[in-house]
């Protein structure tokens, strides 16, 4: 980072007498609480882990130093959950990032598809979206999930929300629409993985390891004789 880039030392301090003052609002919410989810405290939670978010950033740009304070991730900071006792319905929201690492890969096994399924007209796996759509049109989101290197495609972020209803939804009533409609307070729980939440160690260390698992699967695949032909040339 250019020095005209820096924070000021001015700016890190005043972010520190924020952090000071925001763990002083905690302290007195908890204090002051009025039960197990009392929204005050879950408000003055959420200003301390920003406060000391914007110090540990401006403290490293500035001094390339770091805090020993670790923000927890958004499952530690959901809203109190106000859904029903005993839910009789549930809804399962799932978001997975990708980025088309290797389009080459992708269009090979577009082709693949196509070739197997033998479909008339103009060829779909010529194109990104068109590949795309041939990829999800024949694997289940979860496969995709577990080949996705072998796709050509590579992991972004990934969040799973599980949210309960008194009763559930009339066909067909949320589908022009399937997301808008999520209130925070309805999610029993959630599951959140990203690349922020890792350390830069750990990332290299699990990279090598996927790389070796990835390896002997491929040959136990191989030399599998009950695979089907998508499955079977595969390299």
């Amino acid at each position: 980072m250019s020095d005209a880039a820096q924070p000021t030392a001015a700016e890190v301090r005043a972010a520190a007498e924020a952090v000071k003052t925001a763990l002083d609002r905690h302290l007195a919410a908890v204090e002051r609480r009025s039960g197990e989810d009392d929204p005050a405290v879950y408000e003055a939670f959420n200003q301390l882990a920003a406060a000391a978010e914007v110090y540990d950033e401006l403290l490293y740009d500035r001094y390339d130093e770091v805090t020993p304070f670790e923000i927890p991730g958004t499952e530690d900071a959901l809203p109190p959950y106000t859904g029903p006792e005993e839910p009789n319905a549930l809804s399962v929201l799932i978001r997975r990032d990708y980025a088309v690492a290797e389009p080459q890969r992708l269009l090979s096994h577009a082709q693949r598809i196509e070739a197997v399924e033998g479909e008339d007209g103009p060829a779909a796996s010529g194109t990104i979206h068109g590949a795309l759509g041939l990829l999800f049109g024949e694997f289940e989101p979860d496969e995709i999930a577990s080949r996705h290197k072998e796709f050509g495609l590579e992991e972004g972020d990934s969040t799973l929300w599980v949210t309960a209803a008194e009763e559930p939804a009339d066909p067909g009533e949320w589908l022009e629409a399937p997301f808008e409609q999520v209130d925070p307070q309805s999610v029993v729980c959630r599951f959140d993985v990203s690349a922020v939440f890792d350390d830069v160690d750990d990332d290299d260390d699990d990279e090598d390891d996927v790389v070796v698992v990835e390896d002997d699967l491929d040959t136990d695949l191989d030399e599998d004789e009950d695979l089907e032909p998508l499955d079977a040339d595969r390299r």
